[in-house]
């Protein structure tokens, strides 16, 4: 099989670092291959180098395309070259119909005037080589993100992409949509597109890939041909270690219950009359992991912002706190009430990116670390630093500008802020989202460590075996209601999703 991208010996230096460290890869024609690695192990460097980011004299190395040897100065080089790179936050104007989308930048025009009636008339070709059934005329905002990355599919493909680099594509998608996407990946191959697919999940890396490439601290580990290697070889691998559990659950022995939800109703703010959360009951015991599980939609993550003050849709029922009715408007109160939230999306609700790790950890803890409201930045320093090491949070001091840390280290960085203020109820909105396996595990072992200190734990996860491996019971919730409750040792994955979409009232 022809090679169509060989990267020879690429090594990449920023100060004091060697981010990529004479690194090989072979990608054969028509192939889906996958490259696998911890965040920080150089993957998206390398596909930076690759798509031009970084330009030719950046780094050392050789890049060849169809066995010719090729030297990106800039994106479009690349581009023109055949290599397309969609990224997990998609660069689409939303305010911009999807054929101003398609076509930005390379309008068909005679003498200034954009032919309107050719860009959407090629859109609908490209739209249909995505298998996206929409009107290349609606705004390109008014599309859920599943489809949005179609659009940018579609895009790559327009400018005659022959190499589509996908890097973490279905970190923010549904299971339905993810197999939408799969499914235009296998089309794709079919047609000799060639695919780089970058991706935390190893379901999904063994459901599509040919070959993988694994790469650690900035060096290739070797590729693989996906039937000769397992998901735990490739673990094993990532981390330089062998993992003996993915999901080290510890037994509990749950105490009293500590938090008591009962026929809560939850209204959508923007949409009158519609329900969020519809008549839910449940408890949590002191000590134990609850698991909250439930398609895209299904109201998980409106019922925990709910609870901790974060929402604004108006609510009835009652919420009981270790036997004490609580009425909880603001997250203020969700605090003093020992409620902690660590929000799906830590970017927008967990940090001040520009803001270094000392300010992010401390920043719901205030009161304990000033007097006559000047902050002690003494004290500021010395929890900075006792979260650094208790979380084993890789950076070089307290005052690392957080943005600059990996998925894994930032949301270590939004645990320990949550931690600083001493929950009896630790809330975790997909807390592996976007992290790769090692720093998922060592999320799981702090998880294990404050429910052995008697922290009750919710945790909400798209990802089922996450689920079942972690949690003592699982609730199952669909349009807003609860389907099923499960203990850990009769979940399955089947009774879940069978639930989940609506089959079972247990």
């Amino acid at each position: 099989m022809t090679i169509a991208l060989e990267m020879r010996n690429i090594t990449k230096e920023f100060p004091g670092v060697k981010a990529l460290n004479n690194v090989t890869i072979q990608v054969k024609q028509g192939e889906v291959h996958a490259l696998c690695g911890e965040n920080g192990a150089g993957k998206s460097t390398l596909m930076k180098v690759l798509s031009g980011l970084y330009p030719s004299g950046t780094y050392e190395g050789q890049i060849l395309i169809n066995g010719v040897e090729r030297h990106f100065h800039k994106i479009k080089e690349a581009e023109e070259a055949g290599i397309a790179i969609i990224y997990q936050e998609l660069a689409l104007a939303k305010d911009l119909s999807i054929g101003e989308n398609l076509f930005l930048g390379k309008e068909p025009a005679k003498f200034g005037i954009i032919n309107w009636e050719q860009v959407y008339k090629e859109s609908e070709k490209w739209l249909h080589e995505v298998g996206l059934n929409a009107s290349p005329e609606l705004p390109t905002g008014s599309l859920g993100i599943g489809k949005q990355q179609q659009v940018e599919i579609a895009k790559a493909l327009s400018k005659n992409a022959n190499i589509l680099i996908l890097d973490e594509p279905t970190a923010a998608l549904t299971e339905q949509e993810v197999e939408i996407l799969l499914g235009i990946l296998q089309e794709f191959k079919k047609r000799g597109v060639t695919c780089i697919y970058i991706s935390h999940k190893l379901n999904e890396v063994f459901a599509i890939a040919d070959s993988i490439t694994v790469l650690r601290d900035g060096m290739t580990v070797g590729t693989f041909a996906t039937p000769d290697i397992t998901e735990d070889q490739v673990i094993s691998l990532m981390v330089g270690r062998e993992l003996k559990e993915r999901f080290p659950r510890v037994e509990s022995n749950p105490g009293e219950v500590v938090l008591k939800v009962t026929n809560y109703t939850v209204m959508n703010p923007d949409i009158p009359g519609k329900k969020v959360v519809d008549d839910i009951s449940f408890e949590v015991r002191k000590g134990e992991i609850f698991g909250i599980a439930g398609l895209m939609g299904a109201g998980r993550t409106e019922l925990v912002m709910s609870l901790f003050g974060s929402y604004s849709g108006a609510r009835t029922g009652s919420v009981e706190i270790e036997g004490k009715p609580v009425k909880i408007n603001n997250t203020r109160q969700a605090i003093r009430e020992g409620l902690a939230l660590v929000s799906e999306d830590r970017k927008k609700y967990g940090l001040v990116l520009g803001m270094d790790i000392k300010s992010n950890v401390t920043m719901a803890s205030l009161k304990s670390i000033s007097a006559g409201g000047v902050i002690n930045h003494n004290q500021e320093i010395a929890s900075g630093n006792e979260y650094i090491q208790s979380l084993k949070i890789k950076a070089n001091s307290v005052e690392t500008i957080t943005g600059t840390l990996s998925g894994g280290n930032q949301q270590k960085v939004v645990l320990g802020k949550w931690l600083m203020t001493a929950p009896k109820i630790l809330i975790l909105d997909e807390p592996t989202r976007g992290i790769d396996v090692g720093a998922k595990f060592e999320i799981y072992g702090i998880m294990n460590e404050l429910i052995r200190q008697g922290v009750s734990i919710i945790m909400v996860s798209s990802e089922l075996p996450e689920l079942l491996g972690m949690s003592h019971r699982i609730m199952v919730i669909a349009e807003g209601k609860r389907m099923a409750e499960f203990k850990a040792e009769e979940a399955t994955q089947e009774l879940i999703m069978t639930a989940a979409t609506g089959g079972s009232d247990k």
